[in-house]
This record gives structure tokens, sequence and C-alpha cells, in this order.
């Protein structure tokens, strides 16, 4: 097994950086997310193994870190635990972050446009998840025109308050009219 120092070889490929003995943090935190969840649900390792088709070493390599979890495994563990994916992802810190193959690589940061897709947000999906969940097409129907509603009168408040803005900076913008001035004398003589 050949231990990388550097992020490319003197032919200039690149090369996967390694620590030799250490599991890399973020494989360690998601190891730690799966043996926090496994001890929540109340199932021993040798449980999670057999659902699995692992041994109970091989969950506990998985915990520590020292094995990789797979995309495929990290699927089936989240089927078998009960939770998303994302889960074993969650609360981890940024040196943990910062510690990935990829940023250890020295690979450039890219614009990720997804991130502000609601349909990519935790919440949406909790939300869709919920909504099949009720039973009754009708509740559902009404749920849909409700929300709906909601986002019109959203809308239509939005748009109102900023009408109402355009009028006060209109008016804060208009140049003052003065009345012209009558001479004292013309006033007199009218009366």
């Amino acid at each position: 097994m050949d231990v990388y120092q550097g992020s490319a070889t003197t032919d200039g490929k690149s090369k996967r950086l390694r620590t030799p003995g250490k599991p890399n943090p973020v494989d360690a935190h998601v190891g730690n997310r799966l043996r926090v969840r496994r001890t929540l649900l109340g199932l021993s390792q040798e449980k999670v193994g057999e659902a699995m088709g692992l041994t109970f070493q091989q969950v506990q390599k998985y915990e520590r870190g020292a094995n990789r979890i797979g995309a495929s495994r990290l699927w089936d563990m989240s089927r078998v635990l009960d939770c998303p994916v994302a889960y074993f992802f969650e609360e981890m810190d940024d040196n943990t972050a910062g510690a990935s193959p990829r940023n250890q690589a020295g690979a450039g940061n890219i614009d990720m446009p997804h991130e502000e897709d609601p349909m990519v947000r935790r919440e949406t999906l909790e939300l869709v998840r919920a909504y099949y969940d009720i039973g009754d097409e009708h509740v559902r129907r009404r749920i849909y025109e409700l929300a709906r509603s909601l986002a019109a009168m959203e809308e239509a408040a939005a748009a109102a308050k900023g009408s109402e803005v355009e009028k006060v900076n209109e008016a804060a913008t208009a140049p003052v009219v003065t009345s012209p001035q009558v001479p004292q004398r013309q006033v007199e003589q009218r009366v």
C-alpha cells in the first residue's frame, strides 16, 4: 500500500492523500453517527450486521472509521436504521469537513447553485413525505389548496407592501411645490 505525501506525483498525475494508520475524520464522523443511531435504536452490532449481511466486526470497523462506508452500503444502513442518508453527515464541524479527501488534495472551491434550491432542502423533503403519508386524497387536495392560498396571500401582501414603499419613496423624492407668494398689498386691495 503506497502512501502519498503530496497531491501530485512527479509525472503530474493526481494521487489521493492518505494518512497511514489513521481514519479520515469524515469517515470517523460517519461511523460515530452510525454508532449513535444504532445505540438509540437499541440494536447490537451483531443485529445490524445480520440485517445488512455483515459480521459484527465489519460493523465495528465502520463505527471506528477504520473502513469507509461506500454509497450503496450507506444507503442500506439508512434503511436498516430508519434514517435519511444525510443523518450520517449532520452535526459535522468545519474542521472535520475540511479533512475530506477533496479538501486535502487542494481542490478549488466551486459554486454549488443547488444550495439555494428549495427542492433539495430537508424541510421540503419532510413536507413532501408528510403530505403523501396522508391517506385521504381529498384531505391531501385541501392541504394543497391551503398551501397555494397561503402562498398567494403572502405574495399579495409583499406586493402591497412593495407598492406602499414605492409610494413613500416617490413622495420623498418628489419636488416640493409651493404656492406662489401673493404680495401683501394685493391681498388687502381685494378685501
